[in-house]
């Protein structure tokens, strides 16, 4: 049975979403937090598994897994310092249908025996890395579900880059998780992007007022992308108004041909737009269209590290085409909706396509490449 393991590898980005009082790094986060309450809240927003600290210098013990297998029906990872067979065998008796194993305190043949006696014992794995040569320990083990964390845990720091490198070597045929430092929808999709299956969320929802709004803040569709950004002052203000995307054209003929990719922080994704051919501007990602007659073509590809990772559906050329929404419904894989939205007809067209993201640019503006902040926040508004 793969309980744990099925529910990380279901369609689209899908999340562990942990219960911890405190964090070594961080200290007290929620000191006063009920597991029972929060693994069904957590249930209830679309949470794949819940993780339950049960090591007492994250303020957790086997107390809250039991009340979290009381509260809730979804799959829980015990999460702990496990190095014992009876680690595992209390883990499994507390409700448990996974447990985390940290290759940093593991060699191979402890792992190895760990890994046999919790199959034995009707229970699934996290084998977590956090460095390539965990990663190919992890993956010489045979280990069907992988975490990289991209927080040492020597020192704290948290390296999303190197993870996401990581994250992106790990084999297709793992269920890979994507572990720490994910507070936005772009660093979601960022590790999607990356090969991740799951992401798993501590600190950010132990934070929230709400955790399971967070969570299912983090797990919403569509991302929303504001394109055309020439000024610093309008990219803060798309930020600020929510937008998960910043995008940029770098194409030489357009109105709106920004400077450079401007400024963006670590929860928004920056893109580069380009027509026919696709430059090296440090953009997280390439929006990349082909060139016919002189201009852009109709649609075009998103790219990661020249990978494809998404679909843009466009309108063509200073054209119109009725039929555009129905078909990016039926299209298949990530799409990118585009192509004449505003505020007022962005939520129809969410409705009607169910994107997983959706990118304005003109419609937004005062003049070309000059943002309209009031559109943008109602732009945001209403893509949500």
């Amino acid at each position: 049975m793969t309980r744990f393991r099925d529910a990380l590898a279901a369609p689209g980005l899908t999340a562990i979403a942990e219960v911890k009082r405190r964090s070594p790094s961080a200290g007290d986060l929620r000191p006063d937090a009920d597991p029972a309450a929060l693994a069904a809240a957590y249930e209830r927003a679309g949470a794949a598994a819940a993780s339950i600290l049960v090591d007492g210098r994250f303020g957790g013990s086997w107390d809250d897994l039991r009340a979290a297998r009381a509260a809730a029906s979804l799959p829980l990872l015990a999460k702990g310092f496990f190095t014992t067979e009876d680690d595992l065998r209390t883990a499994r008796e507390a409700g448990a249908d996974a447990a985390l194993l940290l290759l940093r305190d593991l060699d191979d043949a402890q792992a190895a025996a760990l890994l046999r006696a919790a199959a034995a014992l009707g229970l699934e794995t996290l084998v977590e890395a956090h460095d390539a040569a965990e990663l190919e320990r992890a993956i010489r083990l045979d280990a069907p579900v992988i975490g990289v964390n991209a927080r040492d845990l020597s020192t704290f720091r948290i390296d999303r880059a190197e993870q996401l490198r990581l994250v992106a070597r790990a084999p297709r045929d793992r269920v890979v998780v994507a572990e720490s430092g994910v507070e936005s929808r772009a660093q979601g999709a960022a590790a999607e992007f990356a090969g991740a299956d799951a992401i798993l969320v501590g600190s950010a929802l132990m934070r929230a007022p709400d955790p399971g709004a967070k969570l299912a803040e983090l797990l919403s569709r569509p991302l929303v992308k504001v394109c055309g950004l020439t000024r610093q002052e309008d990219v803060d203000a798309a930020v600020e108004a929510g937008a998960d995307m910043a995008g940029f054209v770098l194409a030489a003929e357009s109105p709106r041909r920004a400077p450079r990719v401007l400024d963006v922080p670590e929860t928004v994704l920056a893109v580069g737009v380009y027509v026919g051919e696709a430059g090296d501007d440090g953009a997280d990602l390439v929006q990349l269209y082909a060139r016919e007659n002189g201009h852009r073509g109709r649609d075009a590809v998103l790219l990661r590290e020249g990978e494809p990772v998404a679909r843009v559906l466009d309108l063509p050329w200073e054209g119109e085409d009725a039929a555009h929404w129905d078909a990016a419904a039926d299209a298949e894989g990530r799409v990118m909706l585009a192509g004449k939205l505003g505020p007022d007809n962005v939520a129809d067209a969410v409705r009607a396509v169910r994107p997983w993201a959706v990118d304005a640019a003109s419609r937004l503006e005062r003049g070309p490449g000059v943002k309209d902040h009031a559109l943008v926040r109602a732009f945001v508004e209403a893509a949500r």
